[in-house]
């Protein structure tokens, strides 16, 4: 039985996590909880599932989060926290030795050099939530019988099957942690394209936080809503998406594809291209992550009916009416400290937007200024990271306030 802990808890994520526990019994053990200012529902699931270590993260800070997904105990820590504020507990239970099911995207592109350094180094798997890159890191897996990058290190690591630990060098898919990015041409990660996207006669100056937060699929939190209405979203899954399997930023394209039944796709060297499909539910990759390297049953889940489909569409990005996108490639290409700072002022930009003190174009502007008057230094330590972030957040509550 995995012990888990669940960061954000009371998010979508988290509650479909705990959706995973309550279809699949016996399979896991929630041991902490942890949600940022919804102490009511936290305390509701701390009762319901009798769970004694949780963390009220608004009123306990870093500190107590850390030593929560720090516990010995712990097999796996899934991470659903919005925003910078996830880096710091990712890290300290990558340090105790825990894998990480993530789904905070600011994770890795913030720190993704840092974070993947000391994964290698402590031998644990970094494990996707997001659809994408779960439709990713199963393609990889099926088409090359080797471990991707996040997962696979010298065969230290150890990870639950059934009721036994293995190691990373006694898995099915081969030998661990060798580079993927030789036979890789293309990874391809499909975005639904949020509610402007296949709507070209919307008027981007009058959008509201109503429309912006009207998604027409996924039902998700309002920062991250927001990102997929700007497809900032994909802009810092193409950053992710470097990280989680080595490969190089060039290498990793978007398609809009408004069904969102084809998660991503991988194109080979040898023509080939796979794709992962299913319905555009998250508990599906949420699943994966959690009872990874198993596949398991489960009633509750959708199935999909290729036969009801009608037909599936994809397109190119505009990325010329969505600028996130190009900010994100550009970040990713200065590299050093220019993504956490791209990423933090994306986050002040959204808030000063869902409350009313900016325009929907001024998120991208923003932005574009911050990151023009970025000097980029290397990222070599979690304190140069926070200083970026630090420094980018007061730049664009200062290009906010003119």
């Amino acid at each position: 039985m995995k012990k888990i802990v669940i960061l954000g808890s009371t998010g979508s994520i988290g509650e479909n996590a705990l959706k995973i526990v309550e279809a699949l019994p016996g399979r896991f053990e929630v041991v902490g909880l942890a949600a940022n200012t919804n102490a009511v529902r936290l305390a509701e699931q701390a009762k319901q599932l009798d769970v004694k270590s949780v963390v009220l993260g608004s009123q306990a800070g870093d500190d107590a989060l850390c030593e929560l997904v720090s516990r010995p105990d712990v097999d796996l820590v899934v991470c659903a926290m919005v925003g910078m504020a996830a880096l710091r507990p990712v890290l300290a239970a990558i340090a105790a030795g825990h894998d990480v099911a993530l789904a905070t995207k600011e994770v890795l592109v913030s720190a993704g050099e840092l974070v993947m350094r000391e994964r290698a180094r402590q031998g644990v798997a970094l494990l996707p939530i997001d659809s994408e890159h779960s439709a990713i890191f199963q393609c990889l897996q099926s088409a090359t019988n080797r471990l991707p990058w996040c997962v696979g290190n010298a065969g230290s690591a150890e990870h639950q099957l059934g009721n036994e630990k293995i190691k990373d060098a006694e898995l099915v898919f081969g030998a661990p942690g060798i580079a993927l990015e030789p036979t890789i041409r293309r990874l391809i990660l499909t975005a639904s394209g949020g509610p402007f996207a296949n709507r070209p006669d919307v008027d981007f100056a009058t959008v509201t936080v109503v429309d912006a937060l009207n998604h027409p699929r996924w039902k998700m939190g309002p920062k991250v809503t927001v990102d997929s209405a700007t497809m900032m979203n994909k802009g810092l899954e193409i950053l992710e998406a470097r990280w989680l399997f080595d490969v190089p930023v060039e290498k990793i394209d978007a398609l809009v594809h408004p069904e969102s039944v084809v998660h991503s796709l991988v194109e080979f060297e040898d023509a080939t291209v796979l794709s992962q499909l299913g319905v555009p539910d998250m508990r599906l990759a949420i699943q994966y992550a959690m009872t990874w390297p198993e596949r398991v049953g489960n009633g509750t889940l959708p199935r999909l009916d290729l036969a009801q489909l009608g037909g599936l569409t994809f397109r190119a990005p505009d990325e010329g009416r969505f600028p996130c996108l190009r900010l994100a490639r550009e970040a990713a290409l200065a590299g050093g400290t220019m993504p956490a700072v791209m990423n933090a002022a994306n986050e002040v930009a959204v808030g000063a937007f869902l409350g009313g003190r900016l325009p929907f174009t001024g998120i991208w502007r923003v932005i574009g200024r911050v990151m023009a008057a970025h000097t980029v230094c290397a990222c070599e330590d979690l304190e140069t990271v926070v200083e970026a972030d630090a420094w980018a957040r007061r730049a664009a509550e200062e290009e906010i306030g003119l």
